[in-house]
């Protein structure tokens, strides 16, 4: 018998993770965090834009999650990578270029 680790992926399908949205995904991810997940995976894709707000919500998360949470991001735009490196959020995140990879490194 094997143990098997749920992994809670979500899809962010909005060009910007900022003020006007990051409120509305926190509310949303609340009620998908009622679980206790220990493992999320976040496709990233079509997110072009994160703000200080986004960065926070993602961070709140990863906190929520509490040890040995992990978070996989994938689908990172450049300007989304860039963004934590420069953060040093990258350090935070484990990133993948795709989800069977998250899935397989978070597994």
């Amino acid at each position: 018998m094997t143990d098997q680790i749920d992994i809670l992926e979500i899809v962010i399908d909005h060009p910007r993770l900022d003020a006007a949205i990051a409120p509305v995904f926190r509310d949303q991810m609340n009620d998908r965090f009622a679980s206790r997940p220990t493992r999320l995976l976040l496709d990233l894709s079509a997110v072009q834009f994160i703000d200080s707000t986004g960065l926070g919500v993602l961070v709140l998360l990863l906190k929520q999650m509490g040890a040995p949470g992990k978070i996989a991001v994938v689908g990172l735009s450049p300007a989304v990578a860039r963004l934590l490196q420069i953060t040093r959020l990258d350090t935070l995140f484990l990133q993948f270029d795709s989800a069977e990879a998250a899935r397989a490194a978070l597994a």
